[in-house]
């Protein structure tokens, strides 16, 4: 269908008409990537709102409040909103600690002069994004591609090349504004949702008996589904948000451009803004399952329900609200990366910073068509990957005095003996061993750390 091109092309259109009209061109490196240090709380908000708005956000809500009801929905959301406000003390820590710094990695190393220590944090820096910026791809090309006729791989190449036509403008600068653009749409598209989704499935009365799932069978938190539901779903995914803004450049680039006085508000304040879209799409998924509608793909089961519940032209407001989201994400990854080319080239140059970005959108188009991969998956599995590094850098940012040697040697443990097994449990749907995998990789990073640093080498500075 034309229309989908065309809401890509009004999408590029307002947001790079943005970023040209209300930014300048930027050519300083430290401007490039965190500005002037100086942004106002609100739209940090909105920013980091927009930022944490990815596939999962749109999709997987909608997913698991179809399959798994209330529970489903509440062990995907209450996460998702309290790792903002968690991060709250260590965000505010960094930028005093080094308000002149950039990167998580680059703390690391300024805290413990160690080039390891920060390779290390670049390598799970770089995955991170390179996996985030394939899952929000994978996600949006399968619907789209579908709509418009487009081949899946041109697809995926035309939401990346989106992306970067505005955040090359000017990098932080521009992606902090046209994230506020964007969050703003679709919080006004996500309150329609809840009222519209209700109404038109039923009202109340249906949307409660929704509450138990598709099957009817979710029963409460804690009833033997409600368990099971936790232990496969509700506990990696916890685990995997709550370690998410720590594991993630986006957020720690967003800590040192924003006002220092104003860290903690913008935070708190994201993170309230930002529940209001995945639980929007989670009463979509609740109001499917009380009407007892039988979806085609679950992964897609809000389209599915907006197809249907709602006239023809509420697709188009609903796609740019999966595009504003999706690619929200894909250029505050390409910014973060672009700040992490701070730690990678010794001489960095616009140029080398503009390549890198490339380099992570080529990486996220070859991940976004790797067959069979799905959202969830992939969400559940950079989850973890995201973990590894939880414990060493919250114990680093509380002055938990570790070694250089200490922090590598656990973060690596963590990483070749969790994954493994939570990959394993994830392939063959096995919650023991996805709950195994995850506890593994989050608490073995930090006791592995301290008993290395104990053991001997150079304390950190």
């Amino acid at each position: 269908m034309g229309y989908v091109l065309i809401i890509l092309f009004v999408y590029v259109l307002v947001m790079y008409g943005a970023a040209v009209l209300m930014t300048k061109k930027e050519n300083n490196i430290e401007r490039f990537c965190v500005g002037d240090r100086n942004t106002g709380w609100f739209i940090s908000a909105l920013s980091i709102a927009a930022t944490w708005i990815w596939a999962p956000a749109l999709f997987t809500s909608a997913e698991t409040a179809y399959t798994n009801g209330f529970t489903g929905l509440f062990w995907f959301l209450v996460p998702n909103v309290l790792c903002l406000v968690l991060f709250i003390p260590f965000a505010k820590k960094i930028r005093k600690e080094m308000p002149e710094g950039i990167t998580l990695s680059g703390y690391m190393y300024w805290k413990y002069k160690s080039e390891t220590v920060r390779n290390i944090y670049l390598f799970q820096l770089v995955a991170l994004s390179v996996l985030s910026t394939g899952v929000q791809l994978l996600a949006g090309s399968r619907i789209l591609g579908i709509l418009s006729g487009v081949p899946f791989v041109c697809m995926t190449v035309i939401m990346a090349a989106a992306a970067f036509s505005y955040s090359q403008f000017s990098g932080i600068k521009a992606s902090v504004l046209t994230d506020a653009v964007q969050m703003v749409f679709m919080l006004a598209a996500g309150i329609c949702f809840i009222f519209f989704g209700t109404k038109n499935s039923g009202g109340i009365q249906n949307l409660a008996t929704g509450l138990g799932g598709i099957n009817g069978d979710a029963g409460f938190l804690f009833s033997g589904k409600g368990l099971e539901i936790f232990l496969g779903f509700g506990l990696p995914t916890a685990l995997g948000l709550i370690s998410g803004p720590f594991g993630d450049q986006c957020f720690w680039q967003r800590a040192f451009c924003t006002r220092k006085d104003r860290v903690g508000r913008a935070f708190l304040a994201g993170a309230l803004l930002f529940g209001i879209v995945p639980l929007s799409m989670g009463i979509l998924g609740l109001a499917g399952a009380g009407m007892g509608y039988t979806a085609s793909d679950t992964g897609i089961i809000n389209f599915e329900l907006v197809s249907t519940l709602f006239p023809s032209w509420v697709v188009i407001p609903f796609l740019f609200m999966v595009v504003s989201g999706l690619l929200s994400t894909i250029d505050s990854n390409l910014c973060a990366v672009s700040s992490l080319a701070t730690d990678i080239f010794q001489k960095n140059t616009i140029r080398k910073t503009k390549l890198v970005m490339l380099l992570l959108l080529a990486a996220g188009v070859a991940i976004a068509n790797v067959p069979e991969l799905t959202v969830t998956h992939l969400f559940l599995f950079y989850g973890t990957l995201r973990s590894a590094a939880l414990l060493p850098t919250v114990l680093t940012l509380k002055g938990v005095e570790l070694k250089p040697e200490g922090v590598v040697t656990g973060i690596i443990f963590a990483l070749v003996t969790g994954l493994p097994v939570f990959a394993y449990g994830n392939i063959k749907g096995i919650a023991a061993c996805k709950m195994a995998g995850s506890l593994i990789t989050v608490i073995l990073s930090g006791i592995v750390a301290m008993a290395a640093s104990r053991a001997g080498g150079t304390k950190n500075a």
